[in-house]
């Protein structure tokens, strides 16, 4: 027989927070848990997520593969933009929960759910970045954040109603972590990283090698592009899931992407979290070359400005809006010529650029060479740095002229 319950599509992970919210919504609501997992390439397997979710209590079970959407969607526009906020953080997490709202209300729609519930806290991003997703596209949905009402007030306290409810779950009162993983990074927040004198213990890496224990000799990767976008590395051409792939592999091997950082906190706060992105962080590194190699100046700089701008939009959960789109316009324009292949050297941790070239580069060493050349006379720099100059030099004629009026003036009344 059909139930008429009400149905809530929950944000299902199999961590901790979601698989306790499923016991506690049916215990305190009475609805139907449709549990939605959203691969975004956590690595979780699809059939153990399932099982878990219905032994919990959920009704139903979808698990939605994204990831190719994830990467070419979400992931590469927002490292053609260059977004990195606070200068560290590549937005692993952030980029990933719109796409998964999107996602929610999909299955929302197909099944008729009038609510929809997440496991964010009420100190984090993520609440913001679900909520403010699924209000740009159904703002009629009823929104339940059990962190937000309920009465277990820790991770410490949410292990123990696990434990009550016979829930297998992923941490202990000894590791507590917070994690996120998708195909793009790993977080790690929570336990110890919580006094920011502790030094992170290196045994929590789970897509990378410690970089004191990486390999002995560097490791040299070619990563071309097309427009903007990463299409092959050493010369092969691969699809974007494959692609990320191999770099995480690469980049890990060698100790790349670890930052450890104290960040703002949309909400208010500041907080601290270890942030593994391997491939990520390659892909940053070689697309910020080739931009060097063919971005003319004002364009750079102006894009740079952008860049701060379109990574507060994706960390502060604004990703459906207006000004983003319109931003991704402006981007897509400069990436026209930003094709080529940029080769790396990593090493224990360290990524250096050695290497890049482009049909479109505009550097021309006829122009640049300290040898004779025939294309530029140096001759022609005087007046240009006299016209360039004519500020200053007005000024300083200027500064000149009043202090002599002074210094006669002052000479007058000596007298």
């Amino acid at each position: 027989m059909k139930s008429l319950k009400e149905k809530v599509v929950l944000a299902y992970s199999g961590g901790l927070d979601t698989s306790v919210i499923i016991p506690w919504l049916k215990e305190n609501y009475d609805l139907d848990v449709i549990a939605c997992c959203v691969d975004v390439g956590q690595g979780d397997d699809p059939k153990a997520i399932r099982e878990k979710a219905i032994m919990s209590g959920a009704s139903k079970v979808y698990v939605e593969d994204v990831k190719k959407e994830f990467i070419e969607e979400y992931i590469f526009p927002t490292l053609k933009a260059g977004a990195v906020y606070e200068g560290k953080y590549l937005l692993g997490t952030s980029f990933a929960r719109p796409l998964i709202a999107k996602k929610l209300v999909e299955v929302a729609e197909k099944e008729g759910a009038n609510y929809i519930a997440h496991g964010c806290t009420g100190k984090g991003n993520d609440q913001v970045r679900f909520e403010l997703s699924i209000k740009s596209m159904r703002p009629d949905i009823k929104i339940i954040a059990p962190w937000r009402i309920w009465d277990i007030k820790s991770r410490e306290d949410a292990i123990d109603y696990a434990q009550k409810k016979g829930i297998p779950i992923p941490v202990t009162k000894e590791k507590p972590y917070s994690r996120d993983k998708n195909i793009w990074h790993l977080s790690h927040e929570g336990g110890n990283l919580e006094d920011t004198w502790n030094e992170h213990p290196e045994d929590m890496y789970m897509m990378t090698t410690p970089p004191e224990k990486a390999p002995d000799k560097p490791t040299y990767v070619e990563i071309g592009f097309k427009k903007g976008i990463p299409v092959s590395i050493n010369g092969v051409y691969y699809d974007s899931v494959s692609l990320l792939e191999k770099l995480n592999k690469i980049g890990g091997e060698n100790g790349i992407g670890i930052i450890d950082m104290v960040e703002n906190r949309l909400v208010g706060m500041k907080s601290r979290g270890i942030y593994e992105t391997p491939g990520g962080t390659l892909l940053y590194k070689a697309h910020k070359e080739l931009e060097y190699l063919t971005l003319d100046r004002n364009t750079m700089q102006f894009k740079d400005m952008v860049a701060q701008k379109y990574a507060q939009l994706v960390y502060d959960g604004l990703w459906f809006t207006p000004l983003r789109e319109a931003m991704d316009a402006f981007v897509d324009s400069t990436q026209e010529y930003v094709t080529g292949v940029v080769k790396l050297k990593l090493y224990k941790g360290s990524c250096t650029n050695v290497g890049s070239k482009s049909p479109y580069s505009l550097y021309n060493k006829d122009f640049a060479t300290f040898g004779e050349d025939d294309v530029y006379n140096q001759k022609d720099a005087e007046g240009f740095i006299n016209l360039f100059g004519l500020p200053i030099t007005v000024r300083a004629l200027m500064n000149k002229k009043n202090m002599e009026e002074m210094l006669g003036t002052s000479g007058k009344k000596a007298i």
